[in-house]
């Protein structure tokens, strides 16, 4: 039950969007910020993104290198991008899942 007749008080909601709203922005700062990495081939490759998903470096172990196999190296190149980037999927949704869900919760917002 909402006290005082029904009514929510819209001072007190809107504040609380603006609290989660910051916070969402914080949180989204952090990630940009966590370095997350990724791997294939055994740690033959091993890829480096952000907690928001950008590519921030790509180490390759020369053993990887056949120059007369070249598809091999872009396929452990494309595994090892894929793992990092579904590592700061997990990173997003453990930061960010909590106070998306929280706007969502709130009485008057699109969420």
């Amino acid at each position: 039950m909402i006290p005082g007749g029904g009514q929510p008080d819209m001072q007190q909601l809107l504040q609380q969007a603006q609290k989660m709203q910051q916070d969402l922005a914080a949180a989204q700062e952090e990630l940009a910020r966590t370095p997350v990495e990724g791997s294939s081939g055994g740690g033959l490759v091993k890829a480096t993104v952000t907690g928001a998903g950008e590519l921030q470096g790509l180490v390759i172990d020369p053993k990887a290198v056949d120059p007369e196999d070249t598809e091999t190296l872009a396929d452990l190149v494309v595994a090892a991008v894929r793992d990092a980037n579904h590592a700061a999927q997990e990173l997003q949704q453990t930061k960010l899942g909590p106070l998306a869900q929280g706007l969502g919760g709130m009485p008057g917002l699109p969420f």
